[in-house]
């Protein structure tokens, strides 16, 4: 474990994250705080806003990496039908058959949309449409591209896992993360690896340590809100849904985990500070009176830039931002290559997405994924930003309405995280 960072308290209570994170000098604490009471109440109704709501998504287009698996035994039957299967001999446990019924439900997209909502989206394409772009577009122009309502498919536990899951994140891991390739990582990533304990032992510099740590970060998030959005009772035909503290403990408790929970918890932090910088540098952006947020209805696009520039200003007062300064510090040659490697290899997690089963894990995996990625573009456009026109458009840096929803939104995910962290304490604490 870092000596700068631990988990405080007990056995039975330590996932209280305290101290002070690698790469920067933030105070977990002070996070805590400033997210908890400032950040995560704005972000909440933020992103219930019509503009927030809906994400353009294509989720058919086909794993480029490999042939789709369709096996019950990976819970990714939503995808292709159930063989047949003997029942388990288990007692109380559910059948193969049974949890595959079970993830093709929890993991299907609920797609009911208004008529009202269908003829705004027509309208919100037209006023896009008018608008200057020069950012490439990626899923929004394709023909099985769909507007989905964020509220109605929220971001919690379908049922998918197993070997299929562990090979979308191993990819992720092995094939772009700036790591040795001798350093051993096995396909679980819930078995504590080697990884992270040599990260500094190796010497990797700190633009390859962030890149990692990001990555790290985005999974430790998902996972929490599995946990924190668990299928917890499935009786009289209405399920019920909520925190699953043994769930919680067995992916971040370090007795339960070699230590290796704590570090994912920090890297967690760490990709909070990352997309609460790119806000911060943003705001600019949003801040000119020509840009708004249009849904077609005025007020309502009053009422969200509002909310918006509420959290910008929340970000202008935090103190202990993370300099982004310190990468790609180095020759500017070796600092234009080593942006462009941060880009081609979150291109391709990117498309490693398109090769989740569930459609839901899949819907949320692109979605935050843009996200960052929508953050990363914005630190690494600083000079862009700052010479934006105050009255036109810029052809140096634009925002896509897909790029704006999925980095609030990707945002609010680990914002929610934070929270979730805070009550999973309290509801450890009083279970002991």
């Amino acid at each position: 474990m870092s000596s700068n960072a631990s988990l405080h308290g007990s056995t039975e209570s330590r996932v209280s994250l305290t101290g002070v994170l690698d790469d920067c000098f933030c105070d977990i604490e002070s996070i805590d705080v400033f997210n908890n009471f400032k950040i995560y109440p704005l972000i909440r109704q933020l992103i219930e806003r019509d503009f927030f709501r809906y994400y353009k998504v294509n989720l058919k287009r086909p794993c480029p990496f490999w042939p789709d698996d369709g096996q019950c035994a990976i819970k990714d039957c939503h995808v292709e039908p159930c063989p047949e299967v003997r029942y388990s001999k288990a007692v109380n446990t559910m059948t193969e058959m049974e949890a595959c019924e079970q993830a093709h439900e929890l993991g299907a997209i609920n797609s009911t949309l208004s008529n009202q909502s269908k003829e705004a989206f027509e309208d919100w394409a037209r006023h896009d449409d008018a608008q200057d772009n020069f950012c490439e577009l990626d899923d929004e122009t394709s023909p099985d591209a769909d507007y989905v309502d964020l509220l109605l498919n929220p971001e919690r536990y379908t049922g998918y896992k197993g070997p299929s899951a562990w090979r979308v994140w191993n990819s992720i891991y092995e094939e772009n993360c700036f790591k040795p390739r001798s350093v051993y990582r096995p396909l679980n990533p819930l078995t504590p690896s080697r990884v992270s304990l040599f990260m500094f032992a190796l010497g990797l510099c700190l633009e390859k340590r962030v890149f990692y740590r990001l990555i790290s970060g985005l999974h430790t998030s998902i996972n929490i809100h599995l946990c924190a959005q668990h299928l917890l009772d499935e009786g009289w035909g209405k399920a019920l849904w909520g925190p699953n503290v043994q769930e919680f403990r067995r992916r971040f408790d370090p007795a339960e985990t070699k230590e290796e929970g704590t570090r994912r918890l920090k890297n967690l932090y760490f990709l909070f500070l990352i997309e609460l910088r790119a806000l911060f540098k943003v705001a600019p952006y949003f801040e000119r009176t020509f840009i708004n947020l249009y849904t077609g209805n005025t007020q309502e696009d009053s009422i969200t830039k509002d909310l918006l520039l509420q959290i910008f200003n929340e970000t202008k007062g935090f103190p202990m931002h993370f300099d982004e300064k310190s990468m790609f510090a180095g020759h500017k040659l070796e600092a234009k290559r080593l942006k462009e490697e941060f880009r081609l290899h979150f291109k391709n997690i990117s498309r490693i997405m398109d090769c989740v089963g569930c459609s839901k894990c899949r819907l949320w995996g692109k979605l935050q994924t843009q996200g960052l990625g929508t953050a990363l573009k914005i630190l690494f456009s600083e000079m862009e930003i700052k010479n934006l026109p105050e009255h036109s458009p810029s052809k140096g840096f634009q925002l896509t309405r897909q790029e704006i929803v999925a980095l609030l939104n990707a945002f609010g995910r680990l914002s929610t995280s934070i929270k979730e962290l805070h009550n999973f304490s309290t509801l450890i604490k009083e279970h002991r």
